[in-house]
């Protein structure tokens, strides 16, 4: 059974930090892609940042020079490190996983950024 199970969520003031983690258990195959999307209320998933297996990563413009992705790859776990958060961050974060054919998500975990 596949898991993506993020943690580090939670509820920061604007200017703060936190770091997400997700660790991906029960894939079977090679994980191309690794990354993170995010739904505000009333808002489409939207791409956050995203990490190929060899390393090139893709940022939305939004977070991009706040917000960094990093991989284990060993460890078949993805990080985000999100710096100068700002109220318009706050939404519910979701990682992802891409192995062909499949994608797999996780179920989310809160960020709430406080003004």
């Amino acid at each position: 059974q596949v898991q993506l199970v993020e943690s580090g969520g939670g509820l920061v003031q604007s200017g703060g930090s936190l770091r997400l983690s997700c660790a991906a258990s029960g894939i079977i195959g090679r994980i191309y892609i690794m990354g993170w999307y995010r739904q505000a209320p009333e808002n489409e998933r939207e791409l956050v940042a995203t990490m190929a297996t060899g390393g090139s990563t893709l940022y939305a413009d939004s977070v991009k020079g706040r917000f960094t992705i990093s991989r284990d790859n060993a460890k078949n776990t993805v990080y985000l490190q999100m710096n100068n958060l700002k109220p318009e961050d706050t939404a519910v974060y979701y990682c992802y996983a891409k192995v062909p054919p499949m994608n797999y998500w996780g179920q989310g975990t809160q960020v709430t950024v406080s003004s």
